[in-house]
């Protein structure tokens, strides 16, 4: 079970919970200091009562500096420099945002401190009271510059721990979800040696007599190969994720007797990047199972894939029988893509499905990592009917 779902309060990014748990932070904050600097202050001569309300709306009105510097360290500092490990520039925005809500906290003690005090303690010197504070402006930083300190750094603590703790578990739930997958991939595992010689048997025996079926006997000793032994690798090449999605859909070809109309475009120089094997698969699998296998005539599909830097962009679009209902297209095979996305690519990938009248698309966008590769791949086979 995710953090957010076993913790809503704590780890839910619902508009309702964190509406909620802030409001309880700021809440509790304000009142502590409202208590603790009532303690602190009082000196007997207004009475307790009157020092409590005081402090209470002086901790209200430098709650403005305490709420500036925690939200700015949280949601501008840490994620943009402190995660991404840039700590020079993380050290400059942390000095500037701690001298920042310490000079803000001396304009409130200038400003709006002497005008509470003079409204709830009746100090008719407001004059006084502002220039005994401009006087101050030395103590006034240092005093801002503690309450920042503290506020700000109670704040930022929260929110690496809370990132740390989701990313522990979401490691955790990794783990899980990849020893669930060899598991079922040793189950299906049922004497490779023996399948492999078997294809290969019959696709000696094809050569001559059905070169067709030889070749689809080949293509598919290849997938299974990849798939039994190259995929219990948390990352694979590129090129031989897309190698197998092109043997796939040629395989796939055949069931349609060259009545398909395939486009495809997949990249050239792809031996340097690195994906999670069968990640594409589930999604072109999908295309025939509940597109183009319901369409009588006419039955296309397209897919486009292009690199940018290391960013990979995919393009999937197949038509399908306005008689198939959408709901075939949310079945076992694109949830577990979303769900693998979200463990291995978070905040890395974007993914828009788009199920229309008569055409499915899917618009799928990954960084990936760089894999250095000192072996070139193989060419993918090509059907001997099609040459």
């Amino acid at each position: 079970m995710q953090p957010p779902e076993k913790y809503p309060f704590i780890f839910s990014d619902e508009p309702r919970y964190r509406i909620r748990r802030h409001l309880a932070f700021w809440v509790f904050w304000w009142l502590f200091q409202a208590v603790l600097y009532s303690v602190i202050g009082f000196s007997g001569k207004h009475g307790y009562p009157l020092q409590l309300l005081d402090s209470t709306f002086e901790s209200l009105a430098y709650m403005i500096a305490h709420i500036s510097l925690s939200y700015t360290l949280m949601y501008f500092v840490i994620p943009r420099y402190l995660l991404k490990q840039k700590y020079l520039l993380t050290a400059f925005w942390v000095a500037v945002c701690f001298l920042g809500a310490a000079a803000l906290s001396t304009l409130i003690s200038i400003t709006i401190i002497p005008e509470i005090q003079n409204w709830i303690l009746n100090h008719n010197f407001d004059n006084y009271l502002r220039l005994r504070a401009s006087m101050g402006i030395h103590k006034s930083l240092m005093a801002g510059l503690r309450g920042g300190i503290t506020i700000g750094g109670i704040a930022a603590s929260i929110k690496l721990m809370k990132h740390w703790y989701v990313k522990e578990q979401r490691n955790l739930q990794l783990q899980k979800e990849n020893a669930e997958a060899q598991l079922q991939l040793l189950k299906a595992q049922v004497h490779p040696h023996f399948l492999f010689n078997t294809l290969n048997n019959i696709y000696s025996h094809t050569q001559n007599t059905a070169p067709v079926a030889s070749q689809l006997v080949m293509g598919l000793s290849d997938m299974l190969r990849f798939m039994l032994y190259e995929c219990n690798q948390p990352q694979v090449p590129l090129s031989k994720e897309l190698k197998m999605i092109r043997d796939y859909i040629s395989l796939e070809q055949i069931r349609y007797d060259d009545q398909l109309d395939v486009h495809i475009d997949l990249p050239a120089n792809t031996d340097t990047l690195a994906i999670a094997p069968l990640l594409l698969l589930p999604l072109v699998e999908n295309c025939f199972k509940h597109g183009t296998s319901h369409m009588i005539e006419q039955p296309w599909l397209s897919l486009q894939v292009s690199i940018e830097n290391n960013r990979m962009y995919v393009k999937l679009m197949n038509g399908k029988s306005n008689n198939v209902n959408r709901n075939n297209y949310k079945g076992i095979g694109i949830s577990n893509v979303k769900k693998r996305l979200e463990l291995l690519y978070p905040a890395k990938h974007e993914l828009t499905i788009t199920d229309a009248e008569d055409v499915f698309v899917v618009d799928l966008c990954i960084v990936l990592e760089s894999l250095p590769l000192t072996k070139k791949e193989n060419a993918p086979f090509t059907l001997a009917y099609h040459e």
